[in-house]
């Protein structure tokens, strides 16, 4: 691998060797250590600290340093952040209340989501430490926004939301997914060990876009219509 390109989470790691490339950076495990302490001393709920498990899981296990060699991991890793772990964290603080516009958020998360995932952004966060923490606390904190604001917004604008967050999420990945060439300099060279080309990596990366992503929003749309219609059913007995 280039070692031009040195993500955050480490050189790309060989098949051989990535289970033991675990992340101790001191400060991010302190900022772990103190975001717990606080959610402690204000009894966040159990989602909380199953999200708090996927963070860890995300950036301290050797998942870490497997995105710094496949582009489909990282995708991964970011569908995790954003559609399990944010809402996660986000139904773990009930008092935590996000106001303004469910629609604006939304926007605001598909469009951090869309630009992080462009060639050229993606390229900066692998080899700028403030840049790749500055992608990740963003996609975080937009997604936590958007779920929170879900929250607060009557049934069927959620839903509607949820199935744009859907097609969208589809939608880029097709077009990663279908891209004829390679787009992701930093994983050029770093695929092959694990017996994939870049173009390869790229393709599954999109299809992990495509389906498995866009179905965690659908099924979360499938799950606040059960609940709107829930009490009408109930009701017309």
């Amino acid at each position: 691998m280039d070692r031009g390109w040195i993500p955050y989470c480490g050189a790309a790691p060989l098949p051989g060797d990535w289970l033991a490339s675990w992340n101790g950076d001191p400060l991010l495990l302190l900022g772990l250590a103190l975001v717990a302490y606080l959610a402690w001393r204000r009894d966040a709920a159990p989602a909380f600290w199953a999200g708090m498990a996927l963070l860890v899981l995300l950036f301290v296990s050797p998942l870490c340093a497997l995105s710094s060699a496949l582009f489909s991991v990282r995708v991964a890793h970011h569908v995790i952040l954003t559609a399990v772990a944010a809402p996660l964290l986000l139904w773990g603080l009930p008092r935590l209340v996000v106001s303004g516009s469910a629609a604006l958020w939304a926007a605001g998360h598909i469009l951090l989501f869309w630009v992080w995932h462009a060639p050229a952004p993606y390229a900066a966060a692998l080899s700028n430490d403030l840049i790749f923490w500055t992608m990740q606390l963003s996609l975080l904190a937009s997604a936590m926004t958007f779920w929170g604001a879900l929250r607060r917004a009557s049934a069927l604008i959620a839903i509607l939301l949820l199935l744009a967050m859907m097609v969208q999420m589809g939608l880029l990945g097709a077009l990663i997914t279908f891209a004829g060439a390679p787009l992701y300099a930093p994983h050029a060279i770093s695929t092959l060990a694990w017996g994939l080309t870049p173009l390869e990596d790229q393709q599954l990366a999109g299809l992990i876009m495509w389906a498995p992503a866009a179905a965690l929003y659908l099924a979360a749309a499938l799950w606040r219509g059960w609940h709107m219609l829930a009490p009408r059913a109930a009701a017309a007995r």
